[in-house]
C-alpha cells in the first residue's frame, strides 16, 4: 500500500527516531528511555525458561492454524547467523525456545534487511515473527513499525499499541499519531499526541512528534497551529541533525501553506543545507516559491 504523497509532503519523511533497525543487526525497541516491563526477571540463564501455564484454554485450529502460518512463512537464507541479531534484542526473546528463538531472529534480521528497498517482503518476515513470538513485544514492536513503512496504517497501529501494552513507555507516540494521519484521521492524531506520556520522550521523538502534530494541523487547515507546533522544537539542539533537518522542512511547508513566502524560503534554504543525501525535493519547492536552489529570491528582481 502506497503512502499518499500529497498527504506527506509536509513531513520530510517519515518519522525516524521509531524503527531503529541497525542494518542486519534487526530492531531496537523505543521505550523512550524507559526500561522493558516485559523481562520476565529474566527467568534463568539459559534458552529454556520455564514458562508459565497459558492463560487459557486454546481455540478450536489454534494448533492447525500455527502450523500453516509457519508452512508459509517466507524463507531465509541457510546461512543466516540468528547471532547477527542486536543482542539487547536477543535479550527479549529468551522466554522462548531456542529453535523458535532462532527463527524469530533471522526473520527480524530479514525485515531490517529488506525494509528500504522491499517492504512488502520485509513485511512478510515481520509477521512471520510476530506469529512466532506474539506475547514478546519487540515482535509487536518490529510488525507494527515495518507496517508502517509499508504503508499498512491499520496493521502498524494495531501492532504498535500491543507493543506498548506489553513494554511501556513514550517512545511509539510519534508513528502511531503519524498512522492515524495516514489513515486520514487528523483529530485522532492530535489525539494520541496529546497522551500525557509524550512529555517523557526523548529529544529526538519530540521533534519527530511535533512533526506529526503540525502534518495533522494542516490536515485540519489549522495553519497557526501547525506553526507553533514546529516552532516549539526550532531550538531543538540535542535531535540529531537528519531529524532537524525534516523538522525545518515541516516548518518551511508550513510556512509556505501561510503564504510566508520570504520566510519559507529561508527554512527550505536551511533545510536544504543540511541535505547531504539529497533526499528532500527542496529544489522544487523553491523553485515554487520562485527561488534558485541556492536560496536566492528571483521575484526580488522583478
Amino acid at each position: 500500500m502506497a503512502e499518499n504523497s500529497s498527504n506527506n509532503r509536509g513531513r520530510g519523511g517519515r518519522p525516524q527516531g521509531e524503527g531503529k533497525f541497525r542494518n542486519k543487526g534487526g530492531f531496537k525497541p523505543n521505550r523512550g528511555g524507559r526500561p522493558n516491563r516485559n523481562s520476565n526477571k529474566r527467568r534463568g540463564s539459559n534458552w529454556e525458561t520455564q514458562r508459565g501455564p497459558h492463560s487459557g484454554p486454546q481455540r478450536a485450529g489454534y494448533r492447525e492454524e500455527r502450523l500453516n502460518k509457519r508452512l508459509n512463512e517466507p524463507e531465509v537464507p541457510k546461512d543466516l547467523d540468528p547471532k547477527e541479531l542486536d543482542p539487547s534484542v536477543r535479550q527479549e526473546l529468551r522466554s522462548l525456545s531456542k529453535d523458535n528463538a532462532d527463527m524469530v531472529a533471522k526473520h527480524l534480521i530479514m525485515a531490517a534487511t529488506l525494509l528500504d528497498d522491499e517492504p512488502e517482503k520485509a513485511l512478510a518476515h515481520a509477521r512471520a515473527a510476530k506469529d512466532r513470538a506474539g506475547r514478546v513485544s519487540v515482535a509487536r514492536e518490529t510488525c507494527g513499525i515495518v507496517a508502517y513503512h509499508a504503508g499498512e496504517w491499520k496493521e502498524a497501529i494495531s501492532e504498535l499499541r500491543a507493543a506498548r501494552r506489553m513494554a511501556g513507555g513514550p517512545g511509539l507516540l510519534p508513528v502511531l499519531a503519524d498512522a492515524e494521519r495516514g489513515l486520514g484521521k487528523p483529530e485522532k492524531a492530535l489525539e494520541v499526541a496529546n497522551d500525557p506520556q509524550a512529555d517523557k520522550l526523548d529529544a529526538e521523538s519530540k521533534a519527530e512528534l511535533a512533526i506529526v502534530v503540525a502534518g495533522a494541523h494542516q490536515d485540519l487547515g489549522q495553519s497557526d497551529e501547525a506553526l507553533l507546533a514546529l516552532e516549539a522544537q526550532l531550538d531543538n539542539a540535542e535531535a540529531p541533525d537528519v531529524t532537524r533537518m525534516r523538522l525545518y522542512y515541516a516548518y518551511a511547508d508550513a510556512l509556505a501553506t501561510a503564504k510566508r513566502n520570504d520566510e519559507a524560503i529561508d527554512w527550505f534554504t536551511r533545510a536544504g543545507e543540511m541535505d547531504t543525501e539529497e533526499v528532500l525535493d527542496v529544489p522544487d519547492r523553491l523553485a515554487e516559491l520562485g527561488a534558485d536552489p541556492n536560496g536566492a529570491d528571483q521575484n526580488k528582481d522583478k
